[in-house]
């Protein structure tokens, strides 16, 4: 399919993270961008601003007569979308050209020099790492984000169309409809179940995704993934490697180890050993491409983060409030860890909320022994997603398997009320549900009082 000879084009799940940085490209390519979601956030007010026409009800009503050409529109959609939604099977029925997200990223990205980030944790904060790195050192690039960049305050850089930045995104295998040039894996823990079924067939995947790679593309792995590439690891023997880590005022000051040469004295401001491991990829895929030392080291000191990734909300001697998208197991436990090397001596309370039914049913022993580091712990009801029910499958289930003396289940209304109970120092919210709309409550309550 040429995109060249699509004018308008409709989006069904615009407001979804991934779905709109894709109406954000197609806008400032001059096609007539609309589409549906389901609610109104500050995703889909952004691109409101932009001229974005959006409406929140699904009815073929909606879809006005310039859109009801097949020759001239392209429909995309998100797999979140119900089957029974109406405007889709409208579309569907009509002889339109109906794509997923990510078959339509696969055909922006075809005719560039394509970056992907794939893994089951990692892959936003190393994307916008990447992304960065490559804007910074005037590399002709667009990344598609799968978070609000803080540099950019977006989830979308343009910068040119000759380099593509993509996250390879692993759930419904969608990353099998591109074909990178550089690839990278972060990790291959466990997850999506409910669509992979077994470990063993998320592994299987994550090899199908590897060989997806252009011929003379070059695949990077973290040390002790069971594929063969150009390694990377911590204070190891990778072919590239971070070695004599320092924190000096919060910040990271290390050196790195490529096949070449070392680059010394190297920083970096985001928290966590998980996050330098981050930071480590997008570098070494960045040298591999061919960007200057120099203003790599640059850049790398100048990345702000993500938005939802350990992202400071109040921060002063007495008084810490995090935000956090961890919504696995291996995520909590890194976060934990970010949080302990930062705040070795302050009491740390995590307020978690599950996210999905299915994935708290598989991974509910893990949850557990993640949640139970934390010195206090407030568990929200789980939130659903795409899903219905699973029957026995409940935040007081979790909650009962947690060894921690200080644990409670709250609801939103109460939350406030239960956090001015604690002593606590260090608050953090975690999960990838609708949490996030609690962030401005808290930060404004305790803004205040802090």
């Amino acid at each position: 399919m040429n995109l060249n000879n699509v004018h308008n084009i409709y989006f069904i799940g615009i407001g979804g993270i991934g779905m709109s940085a894709l109406a954000r490209y197609f806008h400032a390519n001059n096609k007539q961008v609309v589409g549906y979601d389901k609610t109104q956030t500050a995703i889909t007010n952004s691109l409101v601003d932009l001229g974005v026409e959006i409406h929140f009800e699904d009815s073929i009503d909606n879809i006005k007569t310039e859109y009801q050409n097949p020759e001239n529109t392209l429909v995309v959609y998100t797999p979140a979308v119900p089957k029974n939604h109406k405007e889709l099977n409208y579309f569907k029925n009509n002889g339109f050209k109906v794509l997923k997200r990510s078959q339509v990223l696969g055909l922006i990205t075809e005719n560039t020099f394509c970056l992907a980030v794939a893994g089951t944790h990692g892959k936003t904060t190393t994307t916008s790492i990447l992304g960065h790195l490559m804007n910074e050192c005037d590399v002709s690039v667009t990344a598609f984000l799968g978070g609000i960049s803080e540099n950019y305050n977006s989830n979308l850089i343009m910068n040119g169309t000759e380099v593509s930045v993509v996250e390879a995104d692993e759930f419904d295998r969608s990353f099998l409809t591109l074909s990178p040039d550089l690839a990278c894996i972060t990790s291959m823990d466990a997850d999506h179940l409910d669509i992979y079924g077994t470990a063993s067939e998320l592994k299987k995947t994550f090899e199908d995704f590897s060989r997806k790679i252009k011929p003379n593309g070059k695949l990077f792995v973290r040390n002790g993934l069971p594929l063969k590439g150009i390694t990377y690891g911590i204070e190891d023997d990778s072919d590239y490697s971070i070695h004599n880590i320092k924190i000096e005022n919060g910040t990271y000051v290390f050196d790195v180890k490529t096949p070449k040469i070392v680059l010394e004295n190297l920083q970096f401001n985001l928290p966590g050993r998980h996050n330098l491991s981050n930071a480590l990829i997008a570098l070494a895929m960045a040298v591999e491409y061919g960007c200057p030392h120099q203003q790599l080291a640059k850049a790398l000191a100048s990345y702000k983060g993500v938005k939802r990734r350990f992202t400071y909300h109040i921060k002063t001697n007495s008084f810490v409030f995090i935000d956090d998208y961890a919504h696995h197991p291996e995520e909590i436990n890194a976060v934990h860890q970010a949080v302990r090397e930062m705040y070795p001596n302050k009491k740390v309370l995590a307020i978690f909320q599950p996210h999905l039914y299915s994935r708290t049913q598989d991974f509910v022993d893990d949850f557990a022994k993640s949640l139970s580091q934390f010195d206090e712990l407030m568990l929200l009801d789980i939130y659903p997603a795409r899903e219905l029910p699973i029957e026995g499958v409940t935040s007081s289930w979790l909650l009962n398997k947690i060894n921690n003396k200080n644990k409670q289940l709250v609801s939103k209304t109460e939350l406030l009320s239960k956090i001015h109970e604690s002593n606590a120092q260090v608050i953090l919210t975690i999960g990838a549900g609708d949490i996030g709309e609690e962030v401005k409550h808290i930060k404004k309550e305790f803004s205040i009082a802090s």
